[in-house]
């Protein structure tokens, strides 16, 4: 028998992420994030921009999920992550680059909470948090194709990290 909503088993869980996405502004894609970070009991969803979408395609994606994740809304990544730091929280962001390393080959720490950078769909994480961040992972991606849509990425880390931290 399929299950539902209202009859599975999960078991309830927070986890001390945060996820700070970094000009993410495509409605879709942010209703998209939001049940992300609810299906992965993360602690606070962050949407840094000028622009946020929180309108009706937004809510047509997230399915009511922006009700039950706690987030708030900032003008600024990089002064977002900076704070984060200062509050001891480990500073991973998910971005290609010459120095990044596999994610399945990161050892994820349950000693220090963890603010997980997704970037904008066309630049990614700024450089600017790039030099923040105390690791840069990326996914393995084995196609043409050298990058993946913000959300799909998200729900690969967040999988890996609270598979990790369960």
């Amino acid at each position: 028998m399929q299950l539902t909503h209202y009859n599975t088993s999960f078991k309830k869980q927070k986890f001390p992420i945060v996820l700070v996405c970094d000009n993410v502004a495509n409605a879709p894609n942010v209703g998209s994030i939001f049940r992300v970070s609810d299906a992965f009991g993360i602690e606070q969803l962050i949407l840094c921009g000028e622009n946020i979408p929180l309108g009706r395609k937004m809510t047509k994606t997230s399915r009511a999920t922006e009700k039950m994740v706690n987030f708030k809304l900032e003008t600024s990544a990089s002064e977002a992550v900076k704070t984060l730091k200062n509050k001891g929280y480990n500073i991973i962001s998910l971005e290609i680059t010459t120095d990044s390393k596999p994610i399945h080959q990161h050892s994820f720490s349950k000693e220090k909470p963890i603010a997980l950078i997704v970037g904008d769909e066309n630049f990614g994480v700024s450089e600017a948090i790039l030099n923040l961040s105390d690791v840069v992972l990326h996914i393995p991606m084995f196609g043409q194709n050298s990058s993946m849509n913000v959300v799909q990425a998200t729900n690969i880390a967040l999988y890996e990290i609270t598979k990790q931290l369960s």
